[in-house]
């Protein structure tokens, strides 16, 4: 019998203090702004409205918090998914691409052509990123057949996963995906049959009378 596919609603966690120089945020444990905070509540005030069943989050502590308004608004308890962290960076933990460029800059060069094939030093390898990020949302797609699953993790590993469930090459993950926006909600269906990307970064808040984009 065919179970009736999972909707993952992905949402990149709320703004850090290292959002503004844009640099890589892995293992780190970074706080969310103020901004931050207040995209938490606009995801928190766009679940009820939009059919949330479930919610999950990586267990580091920007998508936790991300998520805890959600979690409130739907009276659920989040549960946690430790194989959804970010990826870890290596050498450029808590620097820019542009600092790293600077002190080396033939290995940024090949990073910026394929970061998956030359990744920065030390860091975790893409593809076992994309692997582990992949088995998780299929495991939390296989235990809510047919419901709406808000999860809450990170730029990196998301648009990683996202190449990986559309079939997309690794490699091309900055190019596809250049970002996905502070807590903005990209919306994929995972059955049996594999993945289809329904939406993507989509903001919570809604646009104000008159706005058109």
């Amino acid at each position: 019998m065919t179970r009736s596919p999972a909707t993952l609603l992905l949402a990149r966690h709320g703004q850090t203090v290292w959002h503004a120089e844009n640099r890589y945020a892995g293992v780190s444990d970074i706080a969310l702004t103020d901004e931050g905070r207040r995209q938490a509540r606009q995801l928190g005030d766009w679940a009820p409205r939009n059919g949330v069943d479930a919610v999950w989050t990586s267990t580091v502590s920007r998508a936790i918090e991300t998520a805890r308004p959600a979690c409130e608004a739907l009276g659920l308890v989040p549960r946690r998914e430790h194989e959804l962290r970010e990826c870890d960076f290596g050498e450029v933990e808590g620097r820019t691409l542009a600092e790293f460029a600077a002190e080396q800059p033939e290995r940024a060069r090949e990073y910026r052509a394929d970061p998956v094939a030359h990744p920065f030093p030390g860091a975790e390898d893409p593809r076992a990123a994309a692997a582990r990020g992949t088995a998780a949302l299929r495991r939390i797609a296989d235990g809510h057949p047919g419901q709406r699953v808000l999860v809450v993790a990170h730029n990196t590993l998301l648009r990683l996963v996202l190449c990986e469930l559309l079939s997309i090459p690794l490699g091309s993950y900055r190019r596809v995906f250049p970002q996905l926006r502070n807590a903005a909600v990209s919306e994929v269906r995972i059955g049996e049959a594999g993945g289809a990307l329904l939406s993507l970064n989509v903001p919570c808040a809604p646009e104000a009378p008159g706005v058109s984009r």
